[in-house]
């Protein structure tokens, strides 16, 4: 159910923000593997699940935005568009999650190289795979926040 109130608010982004360090744990572990292409494809596969789950503890699934009425509909998809968000109220797709990945390309990349270097390249790689996923989590997080946010304050729910 999505938040009623800013409390609720505040204490799901921390929630989800918990979902995002556990989930760039899980990536670390997958790029200290020294096998091409695994942590690429972790990442894709944890941030397929995770981005949907992010925007469903919102209320900004394709779904829950499709149910509301019009004149709400109307206020969420421009709070949507004014934050810029390519992942809120989408379907999350593989292709999608790559281009997204690609903005971060450097850091992957770093990673990749890296992981080949024994003992540090494992450890550098691990940490640039977990600051990599929680950047686009948190990112993420952020930016549903603040759509669900500006859509509790236009049905009236007062600013804490």
């Amino acid at each position: 159910m999505p938040p009623r109130t800013l409390a609720e608010l505040d204490a799901l982004r921390a929630e989800c923000k918990a979902m995002v360090t556990r989930r760039a744990g899980l990536s670390a572990g997958a790029a200290v593997l020294p096998v091409p292409g695994l942590d690429i494809g972790a990442d894709v596969s944890l941030l397929l699940e995770m981005i949907p789950a992010i925007n469903r503890k919102f209320g900004l699934s394709p779904e829950q935005i499709e149910a509301l009425d019009p004149q709400l509909k109307k206020i969420l998809l421009v709070a949507i568009t004014s934050i810029g968000s390519e992942l809120i109220g989408k379907l999350v797709t593989r292709p999608l999650l790559l281009k997204l990945l690609q903005r971060v390309g450097l850091r992957l990349a770093t990673k990749s190289a890296a992981k080949f270097v024994p003992l540090l390249g494992q450890a550098l790689a691990a940490s640039v795979s977990f600051g990599a996923m929680k950047l686009i989590g948190n990112a993420h997080v952020d930016d549903c926040y603040a759509v669900a946010r500006k859509v509790l304050l236009a049905r009236g729910t007062p600013a804490a």
